[in-house]
């Protein structure tokens, strides 16, 4: 508990550090604690420092620990890629999916959550980056994508996601948040409300700071080294 609050208070202050860099006030950024891979126990520690948004990359994990934390008022957000037979869950347990980023899963996210009665705030994933593993809508499909998202009543679309190029190149680093910001411009322009800007992470977020981010999602600088399962 001791090594989350600190850990929580640090990554606070090396946000609100940048943002104060970039010339811009901390209260217009905030920070997406990344809690894939830590247990229940974890986020009940991070509840009591008054957390409750969590970014998961699996919707298998989402499920586990919404059963073991049952009672809690927790905001899953879905950060990660998303296959269509996962809509059932995440239209019954998410608050957020920043992943959405082909018309298929749109589809079948508002299918399951008219089902549901439920609506989700979505964020709209962009591919940015220059490696084929990185996931995203190609950027120049954003705008007829946003058009088609019109017809979904149940997916509110707040925004925009990226993946940064994974490189010690600043320039080429920011360049991708750059892009994103230039895209939520062009797009808005059009008459597309799409405030938030989530990007950067724990190695980049001070040059996603720089180029616009209302987010930055961060894991290992909250919760400590991740173990990964042997493959």
């Amino acid at each position: 508990m001791s090594d989350i609050a600190a850990n929580w208070a640090a990554v606070r202050q090396r946000v609100d550090a940048a943002c104060r860099e970039a010339g811009r006030d901390p209260a217009e950024v905030t920070v997406l604690p990344v809690s894939k891979t830590f247990g229940a126990d974890v986020i009940k520690a991070a509840l009591a420092l008054g957390l409750h948004r969590f970014g998961e990359n699996k919707v298998q994990e989402i499920r586990d620990k919404a059963a073991a934390l049952a009672g809690e008022k927790i905001d899953w957000v879905v950060i990660g890629h998303l296959q269509t037979n996962k809509a059932k869950d995440v239209a019954r347990l998410a608050s957020e999916v920043q992943s959405l980023d082909r018309l298929e899963l749109a589809e079948a996210l508002q299918r399951r959550l008219a089902t549901e009665n439920r609506s989700l705030d979505v964020l709209v994933q962009v591919k940015t980056a220059r490696e084929e593993t990185k996931q995203g809508l190609p950027a120049e499909e954003l705008p007829a994508f946003l058009q088609r998202l019109r017809a979904f009543p149940n997916l509110h679309v707040k925004g925009l996601m990226t993946l940064a190029t994974l490189s010690e190149d600043a320039g080429e680093v920011r360049a991708c948040f750059r892009q994103l910001r230039e895209l939520r411009d062009r797009c808005a322009a059009e008459g597309y409300e799409l405030p938030r800007l989530s990007m950067g992470m724990s190695g980049d977020f001070p040059l996603a700071i720089a180029e616009g981010a209302t987010e930055v999602r961060i894991g290992t600088a909250i919760f400590g080294s991740r173990s990964y399962p042997a493959k």
